[in-house]
């Protein structure tokens, strides 16, 4: 007698499943098409400040479907939250939502982002954009950090997965989580609150040699919450 198991990407949600396929052919793409050491759909598709002469507009949109090509824990742990939390979401929120919610997150990420990049240039040169090829100061240090600014890629879905995992904790706050690292189950309304205050730590020290855009980790959890409490969704047992 053959037992049936079913698949368990068997209750998986439409637009979930989409967004894990459009994230993965981006993933792979962007690995086929590599030159040398360099990455060109990075340099086209990831986004950068909107000061930067390497910015187009269409970048606002198609980072949050780039993951760094070095670094394949990027895309693993992005991808592994999605559809842990993702198609959860979706069977409260309905597809059509669910995606609003996902793409408005992902931009309200770079706008945080965004935002503070602009405060942190207008605190060395006095305005929000210069020219950067041509701007010359004595401290070397603004320098490397305005190189970076203008010509340091943002690119992920994890904006968009912060925003989830807000959402998620709101509508589930009792939910057991589990960590790779701590195999303990812990309370979403515990767990989520502490990676968000972490991500504002990390965000303001700016510990040396992360390269991780907090700020914009910030910014998806905040418009998640915002979307969460405009669209008054409620569930026995949440938060709201």
């Amino acid at each position: 007698m053959n037992s049936y198991r079913p698949s368990p990407f068997a209750n998986i949600t439409p637009v979930v499943k989409n967004l894990l396929i459009i994230n993965v052919i981006f993933y792979i793409a962007t690995l086929l098409f590599r030159k040398g050491d360099s990455f060109p759909l990075v340099d086209h598709l990831a986004v950068y400040y909107f000061d930067s002469p390497k910015f187009k507009v269409w970048q606002v949109v198609t980072y949050m479907f780039m993951h760094s090509p070095m670094n394949f824990g990027h895309i693993l742990f992005n991808m592994f939250a999605l559809f842990s939390f993702g198609s959860t979401l979706e069977n409260i929120l309905g597809s059509k939502r669910f995606l609003n919610f996902y793409l408005i997150t992902g931009l309200g990420a770079l706008v945080l982002q965004m935002a503070v990049q602009a405060v942190e240039i207008y605190m060395m040169t006095g305005g929000f954009t210069i020219n950067v090829d041509t701007y010359q100061s004595t401290n070397q240090e603004h320098l490397m950090t305005l190189g970076g600014i203008y010509y340091g890629p943002m690119l992920g879905a994890s904006g968009a997965i912060f925003g989830i995992l807000i959402a998620f904790g709101l509508l589930f706050p009792n939910a057991e989580l589990f960590l790779i690292f701590l195999p303990i189950p812990i309370k979403a309304k515990y767990l989520i609150p502490v990676y968000v205050i972490l991500e504002l730590v990390f965000g303001v020290a700016k510990f040396s040699g992360d390269s991780v855009a907090h700020f914009a980790h910030l910014g998806g959890a905040l418009f998640g919450f915002i979307l969460i409490k405009l669209w008054g969704i409620r569930r026995p047992g949440g938060f709201l």
